[in-house]
């Protein structure tokens, strides 16, 4: 699977990110808007290092 992350702006001024798929679609998002470019990049950090090989668990 090839995917990006996408930092970006929004209409409020917030900073958010997106994992899209080559595909196009979105498979994750930040969920909130950060108020600095450099705390959404901390975000997609911790996911990448956080959930490499994340499990499963079914709630």
């Amino acid at each position: 699977m090839t995917a990006t992350f996408e930092l970006y702006e929004d209409a409020e001024g917030m900073y958010r990110w997106r994992l899209r798929h080559e595909n196009g679609n979105i498979i994750a998002d930040s969920g909130e808007g950060y108020a600095s470019k450099q705390k959404a990049q901390q975000g997609i950090h911790s996911v990448q290092e956080n959930a490499p090989d994340a499990s499963i668990e079914e709630q």
